[in-house]
């Protein structure tokens, strides 16, 4: 199989040393270079539209990260935009008060969210996951916190410790998705001092193959929440709006007690929520402080409201799960046609190829072809992040993406024969 032809990003990497001169790392987070292949995927982007990215050398991409997971409907969704624009042109979004989409917004969700009674707005999952532990400790008058998931780069949560104190997160203790066993023990030794357990429903750790909840497993940690009295909090920012409306607590039947919501609510808007039952959730009119210059602006109130209107009104959720169950079944018949440890996890809205070898450099080796070999030919997944559908999906795009993989994988296949 021939090696597909190497990508001219030379503009991209300009930037990016103009930029390290100009920003600490010239990228910071999950966008620096490092989290991709370097030297192989562009750094910086022109533009977008539908499915479709351009970097600023031109070249295009059949999008599969789709913004880190906002973009549920595509790139510049002309419905959506066109209600943001008419807000600010006619209206105004940043005032010192509230307009009232807060509340329109607010009822919609207690519509769809079973968990949803009372809501905060903010603007980024990691404010709200740290909103709602906040939350939690007010309401329950207690400290500790059992944690499943990445939750964002506050203090209490962050996986680089650098710059923090280990005072900021030493009642924090880590659990691992579908081991209830470890919950049990944390519980056992911590429960009557935890004031919440957060986790991610669905399991999408860190780099790592995803996992669907093992039978009991939700049940589980909701008991031991019930029996220690601590807040169950689910971080549906991922999920909700992308496995069903109302998100994994909808598809999977177990309900917590606060949810935090946010990506793709609003197809790419700032914004996210902590929503959960009244009496925690009123913990914060009184007992605690929670405030930014932002929080109430307006523009993603109304992204919000707009996409949601749009997938219940076009059934974005059942056109997503339909053409990515039919990606996905053709994807793992490719993985059972070639013999090189690659692995297909997730459900058909959010997926991963990930690679498995006794050998560490052989393991790499393979990824990095691989994801290489994909983004050469125009199709943009990344060894490090899972995937996801969008609603501008088409059929045909997703044919063109299993032709990739096909080649990409036996590229992989006939390079590392034994």
């Amino acid at each position: 199989m021939e090696e597909a032809k190497k990508l001219n990003i030379t503009k991209s990497l300009e930037l990016f040393e103009e930029a390290k001169t100009l920003v600490p790392g010239g990228v910071l987070g999950a966008r620096k270079p490092g989290d991709f292949i370097m030297g192989e995927y562009p750094i910086f982007l022109e533009y977008g539209k539908g499915c479709r990215l351009t970097d600023v050398d031109g070249n295009e991409y059949i999008d599969f990260l789709c913004g880190y997971g906002p973009i549920i409907l595509g790139y510049r969704e002309e419905e959506v935009d066109d209600a943001v624009i008419k807000q600010i042109k006619d209206k105004g979004f940043c005032f010192s008060l509230t307009q009232p989409y807060q509340n329109e917004l607010a009822k919609k969700l207690n519509q769809l969210i079973p968990s949803a009674e009372l809501s905060i707005f903010l603007k980024t999952g990691s404010d709200a996951t740290t909103a709602a532990i906040r939350i939690a400790r007010a309401y329950t008058g207690k400290i500790k916190v059992m944690r499943c998931g990445y939750h964002g780069w506050h203090d209490w949560c962050v996986e680089m410790k650098g710059g923090i104190p280990e005072k900021f997160y030493e009642d924090v203790h880590e659990f691992h998705y579908n081991d209830l066993g470890k919950l049990e023990e944390l519980m056992a030794k911590h429960g009557k001092e935890t004031a919440a357990i957060i986790m991610t429903p669905f399991g999408h750790p860190l780099h790592q193959k995803m996992q669907t909840p093992k039978p009991g497993f939700l049940e589980g940690v909701r008991e031991l929440a019930n029996k220690y009295g601590a807040v169950l909090v689910y971080d549906e920012v991922r999920t909700c709006f992308r496995l069903r409306m109302g998100g994994t607590q909808e598809l999977y039947g177990v309900t917590p007690d606060l949810t935090v919501l946010g990506k793709g609510m609003a197809n790419g808007y700032a914004i996210s929520v902590v929503t959960g039952k009244e009496d925690v959730m009123m913990a914060a009119a009184s007992k605690l402080f929670i405030s930014s210059t932002f929080f109430p602006n307006s523009d993603g109130y109304i992204a919000a409201l707009k996409t949601i209107e749009i997938m219940e009104r076009e059934k974005v959720i059942e056109k997503i799960w339909e053409k990515g169950e039919r990606f996905i079944k053709k994807i793992q018949a490719l993985i059972d046609k070639y013999d090189i440890g690659a692995e297909l996890s997730g459900v058909a809205p959010m997926f991963f190829v990930t690679f498995s070898d006794s050998d560490p450099a052989m393991l790499k080796g393979k990824r990095t072809d691989f994801y290489t070999q994909m983004i050469r030919k125009g199709f943009f997944f990344t060894p490090h992040h899972h995937a996801y559908i969008s609603y501008r999906h088409t059929e045909e795009d997703l044919s063109q993406a299993l032709k990739a993989i096909d080649e990409s994988m036996a590229y992989v296949s006939e390079k590392y024969k034994k």
